[in-house]
Order: C-alpha cells, then structure tokens, then sequence
C-alpha cells in the first residue's frame, strides 16, 4: 500500500442527496444511520441577535471551558476550530516533509492532508501494533484516531503515553483525533512537547452542523496553527452555542447514559438477525461481513443508510433515535440474511 490509497477525495456518510437519487427514495424518507451522530442532540437554545451581528470574540473564556470539559491542565495551550476537520486540514502545513504513521483502516482525511502537504504517508495496521513498539521508530509523525473510526478500537491510555514518549525522544509528535471520545482521552495530558489533541462538538453532542471543535496542546503548536487558521477561524454562533454545550454538564452525563444502552441495543439487535458481533464505541457499531454491500444494498431500498467500507468488507451503523426508528431498522434487518 502507497500513498495512492490517498489521492482521491475520501468519501463520508451522510450524503442523502446521493442515496435519494440513487434509490429513488424522497430524501425525507430516509432513515440516515450512516454518519455515527448521537441521534439525540443537545438542545441548542435561541441564540441571541447581538451574536449574529458581531464578530467573534476571542476572549468569551471559550477556551478554558474547553480546557475543564476535557480535564486539560491550565499550561496547555486550547484553540477553538470550525470542528477537527479544519485542525486536519491544516496541521499537516506545520510540519517539514516527513514520515507519518496512518492507521489503516481510519478516517481518510488524515492520510489525504497529510499527503496533499508533501509527507510521507505510511499506512498502520491496526492488527500490527501490538507485536512491539520499534515501528515508530520509523515515523516523525504518527497520527492515531482514538476510538478509531471505523472499527471502534480502544487503547489504554498508558499505551499512547508510552508511543508518545517514544516518539518525542527523537523529535517525534503524536496526533490523537478524539472525535468520538466522549470523555477525558489524552487531554489531561496535553502541553507537553509533541502531543497534539483533537476534540470535536459534532458526534457526541450531535451538533455536527454547527462546524465546532477543538485543538489542546503546547503553545508552539497551537500559536503556528491559529497563525495559519488566521482571524475568525470559528463564527460566534458556533463558540455561543459550543460554550453553552460544554458547560452543561447534567445533560452530559443523560446523554452518556443513554448512548451507552443505544449502543449495546444495537449490538444485541445485529447479532440477533445473524449479522454477527459487532465492535465500535457508543455512537456506532462497526461490522465485518463478507455481503457488506449486499446488505447496505438491502436496506437502502428499505430507506435505510448506513456506511458501506470494502477494504475490508464492513458496514459501520449508527444509532437510531426514536423507538419507531428502531422498530424500523429491525424490520429491515430480516431482509438481510
């Protein structure tokens, strides 16, 4: 594998206006699991003219709040970003061309940016990590999604200390894309030289529209890349609301609740039709199986949409909302075995 598994643009779930035309189904029609959202999302208030009309302000205290929510220390560096992928986009611009660890399978847009900048990407099994450690001694960069997108997978923290340190003793940083961790991570441990932290409001809070995320780390890095970002990196609207969000901390801990029981409902549900067990974190579930697209195929022309991935062959489900949703899903699945 090359970076030529790079070169194109990386494809994303919830794009209804292709599945509608695709399936002929009205776009309303569709029940949209593709995307791994919290299908309950926090409940944004009415947000006030004066935010509409001003620019953004950097000192609305929007970065400590950050630094609380994920238990960040006061020395670590945090700037607000128009969600991860814009942190994705443009961190790969800090750097001088280089080697840098990928995990494959992984969210795409990592290895393409990183690629579009020049670098090197080399691609990491996922199967191949727990062997030793001394392949990174052959990466400048290593980038890890955590919990990985696709597949869900976990590692204990003490893990990526131990890669991260292994790393920084050479000069080496390591990138941890925290998009579906709905709890602390690494981010206790940002600030210190060659850690990099990316958060995001979109999936656990299911606000993925309002474009609203998070960079924690030293100050070098996060100077170089509000400098690159430039002014007015997030709009008002979106520190407004991510504020709000972050500070609530009662609705917080209902929505991790519940997401945990959605999660293994969904589990139990796939294993119930005869799809097998399934891993993946509280906000999806990712399954192998050799008819991956036959069945995404199956529920599509029941109005059901769910991520399709062939390398290897797998579907990636996200939770449904309202029980009749779950009803429907689990009338859908009998036509899938």
């Amino acid at each position: 594998m090359t970076n030529e598994l790079y070169h194109s643009v990386p494809e994303h779930g919830g794009r209804l206006n292709r599945a509608a035309r695709h399936w002929g189904i009205p776009q309303d029609q569709w029940l949209d699991l593709s995307t791994g959202i919290n299908p309950v999302s926090w409940p944004v208030p009415d947000i006030p003219a004066r935010i509409w009309q001003r620019l953004p302000e950097e000192d609305d205290e929007l970065p400590e709040v950050i630094r609380q929510w994920c238990r960040a220390p006061e020395d670590a560096a945090c700037l607000p970003v128009a969600g991860s992928q814009a942190a994705i986009q443009t961190l790969p611009q800090l750097w001088s061309p280089c080697r840098v660890g990928i995990p494959v399978p992984g969210y795409r847009e990592h290895g393409h940016w990183w690629h579009r900048a020049g670098h090197q990407v080399v691609p990491v099994r996922l199967e191949s990590i727990d062997h030793d450690d001394d392949w990174l001694d052959t990466l400048d960069v290593l980038v890890w999604i955590h919990p990985n997108n696709p597949t869900g997978l976990t590692l204990p923290v003490e893990q990526l200390l131990r890669w991260h340190q292994r790393l920084q003793a050479r000069g080496g940083t390591l990138v941890v894309d925290e998009a579906f961790v709905n709890n602390t991570g690494l981010a206790p441990f940002a600030g210190i030289p060659g850690l990099v932290v990316l958060r995001s409001l979109g999936k656990f809070f299911g606000l993925a529209g309002v474009r609203a995320g998070a960079v924690i780390s030293d100050d070098t890095v996060v100077r170089a890349l509000a400098n690159r970002l430039g002014p007015w990196a997030m709009s008002g609207p979106a520190r407004y609301v991510m504020k709000l969000a972050l500070e609530d901390g009662a609705w917080q801990a209902r929505a991790d609740k519940a997401l945990n029981e959605s999660s293994r409902r969904l589990h139990r549900l796939l294993a119930e039709h005869g799809l097998g067990n399934s891993t993946g974190t509280t906000l999806f579930r990712y399954l192998l199986h050799p008819k991956a697209a036959q069945i995404q195929d199956t529920l599509a022309q029941q109005g059901i949409l769910v991520r399709l991935f062939e390398n290897p062959s797998a579907l990636r489900f996200g939770l449904p909302g309202a029980e009749a949703e779950w009803q429907r899903l689990a009338a859908a699945l009998i036509k899938c075995h």
